[in-house]
């Protein structure tokens, strides 16, 4: 990793949002938070958001928690406790605290607004405020130097995306200056590029803002009768008053820096995992110049062997530690730590979380198979849809989900 001409680490603080249900998740997050979902193996969602500020510097990072928050509190303790309090460096998870109010988060801004208190600890210059639900590469100290150069209140990582799809994102309109002119949460017909009339900038939810702007929106906006999320109120009302700026990433960032995947929906889940498989993936999980922590728990060495007549066989997957192959045969899959596949078992195009058995002469395709769900030997799942719809999820995709806690037999 190379250094960085204006280092302003020491007066950014992070906000990571980390709070949410993750509803379209479901069934896997029925134990866990939506950042605390295991993805692509060894990691959890939220390791590649932290990733990217201890990467660019930022060491002090407030995790608001909500939801589930046990598993996510553990992996934070676990996987992310070799920062150096004695240097003011932490990862701090932060339940609600109920100072300024007596209820849960209404909603991402009233989250910041309960926590105002952090801000007088802490008293940094400036805040970056993050999500724990995305995967993506990024240097936040570039964002941060072109907020502080243009002056600007607030800035807004943007990224393109085909117009179809910005119905369902916060559509940012700038002009010449990327300054920000309108910002419209789900819009029915979404403002093009002028360059580009196919194509949108959206938000990606990562933001730059001024402390005391920050502070005076939320507050403001908590008088207010509103759904106190930054998206849909604080930010559109900031336009008009402040200003805000567009860091288009796509403009501006690097290449490994334009993959930025939302995985709120288990299809969107499913394949940004397999997406990981292509002899070319759009996302490196080994870039040594960007590198990602993830499960810290010590496991044994992967293991693969022959049982009697059936070979074990593992092609186009990733395999984590701790795994076993006994005699079965594993083709285009995600496996996770602590997973076995018996004999003659066959798992294509899937995702085995943390703990799944598969049985002696099962069969698994195109499923996500959730925590420590045994398979019993000779199931078939993935191979009849009108059996798997009415016993399990099937995504609109069609990929079938197999809850953790669930009789297979």
């Amino acid at each position: 990793m190379t250094g960085h001409p204006h280092d302003r680490s020491g007066d950014t603080l992070v906000l990571l949002l980390a709070g949410g249900q993750g509803e379209r998740l479901h069934p896997l997050t029925r134990r866990h938070a939506k950042p605390a979902v295991p993805f692509a193996g060894l990691h959890r969602i939220i390791d590649f958001t932290l990733s990217n500020c201890v990467n660019s510097g930022l060491k002090r990072i407030f995790v608001l928690t909500q939801h589930k928050s046990l598993s996510l509190d553990r992996h934070l303790r676990s996987a992310w406790g070799m920062l150096r309090p004695q240097l003011g460096e932490f990862v701090q998870a932060v339940p609600p605290q109920r100072a300024l109010a007596t209820r849960w988060y209404a909603g991402t801004a009233d989250a910041v607004f309960q926590n105002l208190h952090l801000l007088e600890e802490e008293r940094p210059s400036r805040l970056l405020l993050v999500s724990g639900d995305h995967v993506y590469h990024m240097d936040y100290r570039r964002l941060i130097d072109c907020h502080v150069e243009r002056g600007a209140a607030a800035t807004i990582a943007c990224t393109e995306v085909p117009l179809a799809e910005a119905t369902r994102m916060g559509v940012v309109g700038v002009d010449d200056e990327a300054r920000v002119t309108s910002f419209v949460e789900k819009p029915e017909q979404p403002v093009p590029l002028p360059h580009e009339r196919s194509r949108a900038l959206v938000n990606m939810g990562i933001y730059v803002f001024e402390t005391e702007t920050l502070v005076r929106a939320v507050i403001e906006d908590e008088k207010s009768d509103s759904a106190h999320d930054f998206g849909r109120n604080v930010l559109p009302a900031l336009v008009a008053l402040q200003r805000v700026f567009a860091w288009d990433v796509s403009k501006r960032g690097l290449p490994r820096e334009r993959y930025w995947k939302d995985v709120g929906t288990l299809d969107s889940y499913y394949e940004a995992n397999l997406g990981l498989l292509v002899p070319k993936p759009p996302f490196d999980l080994l870039d040594p110049a960007w590198p990602l922590r993830a499960d810290t728990e010590h496991h044994l060495p992967t293991m693969v062997r022959d049982a009697g007549c059936h070979a074990g066989r593992i092609s186009n997957s990733l395999v984590s530690p701790g795994a076993r192959v006994d005699g079965g045969s594993i083709a285009r899959s995600i496996v996770s730590p602590r997973v076995t596949v018996a004999a003659g078992a066959t798992v294509e195009e899937s995702i085995l979380l943390p703990g799944v058995q598969v049985g002696e002469g099962a069969v698994v395709r195109r499923a996500i198979v959730d925590e420590d769900v045994v398979v019993p030997p000779g199931a078939r799942i993935g191979i009849d849809a009108a059996t798997d719809r009415r016993r399990f999820v099937v995504t609109p995709a069609g990929v079938v989900v197999v809850p953790g806690r669930v009789a297979l037999a």
